[in-house]
């Protein structure tokens, strides 16, 4: 399906996560404890409605009922391939559900990032 938008969608959303994790994972950012609860209940629940719903949404990868019509038979296949193709709907949506958890683990390694700097400065502190 075309991406009429070119802004590189799900695949470009999917190596942002991938590089925000990398990012995290290199001590290059950090992130409060506030911040990042706030941050992992916005990413937890947004996964939580993609499993709830992708159940449900899969009858969109199933050839809808339009009838027997001469337009009805040429649109079935149609509208079961913008749902399911390569750039589909459904195709999409499991990419997103797969760049949350990236997402997860990069704010969970900013948070750490942001305690092993705390613990740092602290005990030059006390020093």
């Amino acid at each position: 399906m075309l991406d009429a938008g070119g802004g590189g969608g799900m695949v470009g959303m999917a190596k942002s996560m991938g590089s925000l994790k990398q990012a995290a994972a290199d001590g290059q950012f950090a992130v409060n404890e506030t911040g990042g609860q706030a941050l992992l209940v916005a990413i937890r629940e947004m996964a939580k409605w993609v499993d709830t719903n992708l159940a449900d949404l899969g009858t969109l990868a199933q050839q809808p009922a339009l009838g027997a019509s001469h337009g009805a038979e040429a649109m079935k296949p149609y509208v079961q391939e913008v749902a399911t193709d390569q750039e589909g709907f459904l195709t999409m949506l499991q990419q997103f559900r797969a760049s949350l958890e990236d997402a997860e683990a990069g704010v969970i390694g900013a948070m750490n990032n942001y305690n092993h700097i705390e613990t740092t400065i602290e005990g030059k502190f006390r020093a």
